[in-house]
């Protein structure tokens, strides 16, 4: 197996982008990466494009997308894994390359949910679970599925509601200073108290936004990726894994099962030790759809003992200079939620923050040269643990 890197990345700006296609918007991001990549479009033997689609236009989106940003006549598909489609998306263009079957791949993540209501996207989103049991019958929306995990953890460890804005906050903090951010501005535990209840425990402001956004990475087999660069940012490892579609089928709403495979997976193949993986890497992307998702995946990482995980922001211990910073670039809360495109975008982020390319005042302290991204489809019925290295992978 080869190994692979990558060697340019692009992001656009997330928001609500009335004024951009779809194809306009994932041209953005990659434009930025081929130009940050240096080469041209017609070195790109593969495009994979990650979209979850349904609330959008163009319903069946990679050779629109390709056609627009000059890629047409490319081998190219559409991944989809819910909310880890940019991940997974990621890790399909990597096993390509790994297999040889081609030395240069783009990935791009695209999403324009604000085509259509929020009504309508609510329930798109619902369908990554078992929509005929849970949404038809019970009317389980995804903030719906995150308070039954909020309010488990909350009874079983004594943790409060502001614990959680805590999360909001801190994410909040390191959106302000992101440009590319939905939410560029910083709030306080008590706006977070203060905004209304979606499903309670979960308000508004423990909420990700419905987001419109792209980002792009390119990948390159090793020896292309060192005609190109002195600085590729190698995909150590990459775990993955599933659970059931019905969540009532789960043995616990304390912890996503699913992440805390990949992760091990993840971690074998990166040789981290699993009692200890903060001291390895020097931060760490993780899937904050809601705040306790945060939370819980602080557990699921083994950044936390089971039922501490809030303590861990409370005490600073995920902020730049803490025993793990996550979330700088204002997680999935602030910088929003373009389902398609943020798995994609936690990439970008890590590798720009490894190679010391972000703001400074969200920058990370780079001392091991890995970072590592959390992303999960649905309440845990896909999960993608993705490593990057500065170091190649043995």
């Amino acid at each position: 197996m080869r190994k692979v890197a990558i060697v340019g990345t692009g992001h656009s700006r997330f928001g609500v982008r009335y004024e951009v296609s779809l194809a306009e918007l994932a041209h953005e991001a990659v434009r930025e990466a081929i130009r940050e990549a240096g080469v041209e479009a017609k070195e790109i033997e593969l495009s994979v494009v990650g979209n979850a689609g349904g609330w959008s236009s163009e319903p069946l989106p990679a050779v629109v997308v390709n056609e627009y940003s000059g890629l047409s006549g490319k081998a190219t598909y559409r991944v989809e894994a819910a909310c880890a489609t940019g991940s997974a998306a990621i890790k399909a263009a990597h096993d390509a390359i790994a297999a040889g079957e081609a030395d240069v791949a783009l990935v791009v993540g695209v999403e324009k949910m604000n085509e259509s209501p929020t009504p309508t996207v609510v329930e798109f989103i619902g369908r990554a679970g078992n929509y005929f049991w849970e949404f038809e019958n019970f009317g389980l929306t995804f903030p719906g599925y995150y308070a039954l995990y909020a309010t488990s953890y909350m009874f079983t460890y004594n943790a409060k509601e502001e614990d959680l804005c805590e999360v909001a906050v801190k994410n909040h903090y390191y959106a302000s200073m992101n440009p590319k951010a939905h939410f560029p501005r910083k709030i306080s535990v008590e706006d977070c108290m203060r905004s209304r209840y979606v499903a309670w425990p979960i308000k508004l402001l423990d909420s990700s936004p419905i987001t419109d956004g792209a980002a792009a990475v390119v990948l390159a087999s090793e020896e292309v990726a060192r005609k190109l660069t002195d600085s590729p940012v190698w995909i150590e490892a990459i775990g993955a894994a599933s659970d059931t579609s019905n969540i009532s089928r789960r043995s616990t709403y304390l912890s996503l099962p699913a992440a805390r495979e990949a992760s091990a997976r993840a971690y074998r193949k990166a040789n981290i030790d699993p009692s200890a993986p903060a001291k390895a890497l020097d931060l760490a992307e993780v899937h904050d759809c809601f705040t306790i998702a945060e939370v819980l995946a602080y557990e699921d990482l083994g950044f936390a003992r089971r039922g501490e995980g809030y303590k861990l922001v409370k005490e600073g211990q995920t902020y730049a200079g803490g025993l793990i910073p996550v979330n700088l670039s204002g997680g999935l809360k602030a910088k929003g939620h373009p389902i398609g495109a943020t798995g994609v975008s936690m990439a970008v982020e890590i590798v720009r923050q490894l190679l010391g390319k972000v703001e400074e005042g969200r920058r990370a302290t780079v001392r091991h040269g890995r970072g590592l991204a959390h992303n999960v489809g649905g309440t845990g019925h896909y999960a993608y643990v993705t490593i990057y290295s500065l170091s190649r992978p043995r």
